[in-house]
């Protein structure tokens, strides 16, 4: 009943003049109010519906949710969440340190199933009979403490006794002696910022650490991780650290006043300028990131592929590399290729290569954007890598996990393959030797040398007030709703390939397979007319332009390796010198690894440029002390010539494997 029908009917109830057959209904409606009996007093003085205690149903629940505040050396207590699956006995523990919150990824009661409240790979361990342990990193969330970006070791860069390392070492220390499910035996696990950590475990490990798998790690965020490839400056950072560090619970998230992020970002300026719109100044790891532009002591100091290689190699670790890892396709292989050596033994490290995004292993992963896999390609890796490689160091008796050094899904024919070794071709020592597809006359791509020809060099313009966008705009920021952050590598490349500010060059359609198992290195002669420039490099597979089982994917460009060099360090990159305009200079442009096979009657491609926005922040091309602070007077067109010519042949050296 409406409330003006409502207030109609309680005066027509009320007023004196009512008639006989209205008042009766009154009357005996009030007689019966008046006729139900009064209210039990509260037991209490409080006037609540809260009771003091309350203590939920969980008898029906096939977990134990415990929580406990572990004390480290110095005192303070790290918040620690365990998953432990009812009526375990000696259980084994894996452990994620996060600056994620652990609440977040070992809910609460959101189920009486563990692995249906767990993310889907824990949820898949919990069910295999391991106890699952998320704790929040000192100074993040329900911790105690001080927070620092990627805390680095104890030493030069940290005047305090304690880091991830010894952090891990207490609270494993602390898991064994008070989780009496447990068998005393640990693995830390984690993906990103938790690789990291799962990475810091294993300086100083504690005796009951058996196990490590550091997914998708951040190892070296210069050399090509999060925060730098290879010099440029990788300014869609700027929202991970406002996230993460304007509030201890990362609460906050970077507003945006335009939908479009390349308009957002080139209105602004430089990327100091970026940051300056939000408050970013006030941001020391910000901060940081932009004041150690070069290689120094800051990057160095924190590798940690250069850490771990300086110390044994003692607990057996699974490294887990994505092929298109948007944030991390560095760290991985880096550490691998640092650790192989002190494993004569194959006993010690290995290695799972994976057709995925960012973390994607631990998810459903049969595509990625518009490329499709066989099958599940996560859950495979999940269900005969991970779980075997787990078991047979963590589970009392258990057999060995039978796995070859290296488990790679091989794109392109779409199977996973079993090695020895990584990478499988080099340039001497390997069973088949690295080629080179050379840069031709006339846009072409070929294994053979470029003959003489009308013109040397190809030649384009860069702006950096025009530069190429890295995806197709609107470019969203990168945690927005919708953004598809996670997909970008592998976009058609199309649309950048018809851009005079972009140079293509293209193999006729192969005849028979390429196989592709290693890291590309672009060898480049060129100048520029500026004092400065960047080089982005692009391996492409070019479909056929006409597929029956995929007719959206005729003539798509995916993009196998890709990455920038920012010229200023193509010889050294703790020392930056400026180019000298017009002068024809050698400039090597490392790309990440690749698992591939280029078909028959596909092409090879490879594009050229020298912005990649607003990914990264733009170089002037005037040479400027620090890039990210540059001024708008500062940011000129260049042109830039790329030579392919005899004494100065351009090419790409392919780590070509034989099938």
């Amino acid at each position: 009943m409406k409330n003006d029908q409502k207030r109609s009917m309680r005066r027509k109830c009320t007023a004196a003049t009512v008639v006989a057959f209205l008042a009766l209904p009154c009357l005996a409606r009030t007689a019966a109010v008046q006729s139900e009996p009064a209210s039990a007093p509260l037991a209490s003085s409080t006037f609540s519906d809260i009771p003091a205690t309350f203590t939920p149903d969980t008898s029906s629940f096939d977990f134990v949710r415990r929580e406990a505040m572990i004390p480290m050396r110095d005192g303070v207590k790290l918040h620690t969440v365990l998953m432990i699956p009812k009526g375990a006995v000696r259980a084994p523990m894996l452990l994620d340190r996060t600056p994620y919150n652990a609440d977040k990824i070992l809910s609460r009661s959101e189920s009486p199933h563990g692995d249906a409240v767990l993310p889907l790979a824990y949820g898949e361990l919990f069910d295999a009979g391991y106890i699952i342990v998320a704790q929040d990193v000192r100074g993040k969330d329900g911790s105690e403490g001080d927070y620092v970006s990627t805390r680095p070791l104890s030493g030069p860069l940290n005047p305090t006794r304690v880091d991830h390392s010894t952090d891990a070492y207490d609270t494993i220390d602390w898991l064994v002696k008070n989780t009496p499910e447990s068998n005393g035996r640990v693995g830390t696990l984690g993906t990103s910022y938790d690789g990291f950590t799962t990475l810091m475990s294993l300086v100083n490990p504690h005796p009951a650490l058996k196990a490590a798998v550091p997914m998708n790690p951040m190892v070296d965020s210069w050399r090509g991780d999060d925060d730098y490839h290879n010099g440029a400056l990788r300014q869609v950072g700027l929202d991970y650290y406002y996230g993460q560090t304007s509030t201890r619970n990362s609460s906050e998230d970077i507003w945006r006043d335009g939908y479009d992020d390349y308009t957002t970002m080139l209105k602004a300026g430089s990327a100091y300028d970026i940051g300056k719109m939000f408050g970013g100044q006030d941001l020391p790891a910000w901060q940081h990131v932009l004041d150690h532009p070069a290689y120094d002591a800051y990057w160095r100091g924190q590798a940690m592929d250069k850490i771990l290689a300086a110390r044994p190699v003692t607990v057996p670790m699974l490294l887990v590399h994505s092929l298109w890892d948007q944030e991390d396709i560095y760290g991985a292989l880096a550490v691998f290729a640092a650790l192989k050596p002190k494993d004569p033994d194959d006993t010690k490290v290995f290695l799972a290569i994976g057709p995925w995004h960012h973390g994607q292993e631990g998810h459903e992963a049969s595509s990625l954007g518009a490329i499709r896999f066989d099958g599940d390609t996560g859950r495979h890796f999940r269900r005969t890598v991970l779980l075997p490689f787990l078991d047979a160091h963590l589970k009392d008796g258990a057999a060995p996990a039978n796995l070859p050094v290296v488990t790679a899904y091989e794109t392109g024919t779409d199977v996973w393959k079993r090695y020895d070794r990584w990478p499988l071709s080099c340039a001497s020592g390997c069973a088949s030797v690295s080629r080179r597809l050379y840069l031709q006359g006339g846009s072409g791509l070929a294994f053979d040398k470029p003959q003489p020809a009308a013109a040397a060099f190809d030649a384009y313009v860069s702006d950096p007030r025009k530069p190429v966008p890295y995806r197709l705009r609107p470019i969203r920021p990168t945690y927005a709703e919708h953004s598809t952050w996670h997909q970008w590598l592998v976009d058609d490349q199309r649309p950048f390939s018809d851009r005079t500010d972009v140079l293509v060059y293209q193999t006729e359609p192969l005849k028979a397979p390429l196989k592709i198992a290693g890291a590309p290195v672009a060898h480049l002669f060129a100048s520029t007319t500026g004092g400065d420039a960047d080089f982005v490099v692009k391996l492409i597979d070019v479909y056929p332009e006409s597929d029956p089982a995929q007719p959206e994917m005729g003539g798509y460009q995916l993009a196998v390796a890709m990455d920038i060099l920012r010229g200023r360090y193509r010889d050294d990159p703790s020392d930056p010198k400026p180019f000298t305009p017009g002068q024809t200079t050698r400039v090597d442009v490392p790309l990440p690894n690749a698992n591939h096979v280029f078909l028959p009657g596909h092409s090879v491609m490879v594009q050229i440029q020298s912005s990649w926005f607003p990914l990264y922040d733009r170089n002037p091309q005037t040479y400027v002390p620090n890039i990210a602070y540059a001024k708008p007077s500062d940011y000129v067109a260049a042109t830039i010539k790329v030579f392919h010519a005899p004494g100065a042949e351009s090419f790409v050296e392919l780590p070509v494997a034989d099938r």
